[in-house]
């Protein structure tokens, strides 16, 4: 394995380090926080009294942050403001692939998984904040156009933070690959098929107010683009990356 600039990756340990397939391994910070940028979605593991859980909930990056929420009553962030040890995880799925073999048979992707210590967002007016930005990140500007929450709703979410300790990325980008006997000797049509999730037509509220247009702030939401490729885009425009 080459040599990692430490200062613009993260530490490989045991608990990052990718074993299986290693060459698909990536533990640069560039490319770490690209894929975490492009997803939406995250799945959190964490242990509750010995036995594990994975939620699934929005997520998004600042720096070497991670941020997530959840209601205040939930047995997860019960569990996780305690500061409790995690992991958090996003897949893109990118292509099916079929080969020859079922061993060979795959999927295209771009993983992460982060590990750190997650805690609560105590400072109220720090909360808010995080609150705003969550909106900003997927809806760039959206905050200042929608009301503030209510001290019910307040009290009601709970931000969770987590510094990110270690983290690696494995990705797989790569077309049909066989054991060379099979590609003359094996009579079965093989191809790749891309994946893609992407934006529809907005369907707008029956009670929307007459006169108002789309936000300045949507203007990367267009039919048939990819939300990977628009939460990239949303990304760097609420953080100026």
């Amino acid at each position: 394995m080459a040599d990692i600039d430490t200062a613009a990756s993260y530490p490989i340990t045991d608990v990052n380090r990718v074993k299986r397939v290693h060459e698909r391994g990536r533990y640069d910070k560039a490319t770490v926080h690209a894929i975490l940028d492009a997803a939406l979605v995250c799945h959190i593991a964490y242990v509750i009294e010995g036995r594990p859980y994975c939620t699934p909930t929005g997520f998004w990056r600042e720096g070497e942050h991670l941020y997530w929420h959840g209601s205040s009553a939930s047995r997860m962030i019960r569990t996780q403001g305690k500061g409790v040890e995690v992991c958090l995880t996003v897949t893109h799925f990118d292509a099916l692939v079929m080969a020859r073999s079922g061993f060979h048979h795959s999927i295209n992707y771009r993983a992460v998984m982060a590990f750190g210590t997650a805690h609560i967002i105590e400072d109220k007016d720090e909360k808010l904040a995080l609150m705003d930005r969550f909106i900003d990140r997927i809806y760039p500007g959206r905050s200042g156009l929608i009301r503030q929450p209510t001290p019910q709703e307040f009290k009601a979410t709970t931000m969770m933070g987590m510094q990110i300790d270690t983290a690696s990325a494995k990705i797989r980008d790569k077309h049909v690959s066989d054991e060379e006997e099979d590609y003359e000797g094996v009579p079965a049509w093989s191809a790749l098929y891309p994946v893609t999730q992407v934006i529809g037509a907005p369907s707008e509220c029956v009670r929307q107010i007459p006169g108002l247009g789309i936000p300045e702030g949507m203007v990367d939401f267009e039919p048939g683009a990819r939300l990977d490729e628009i939460m990239t885009k949303t990304y760097g425009k609420t953080f100026d990356t």
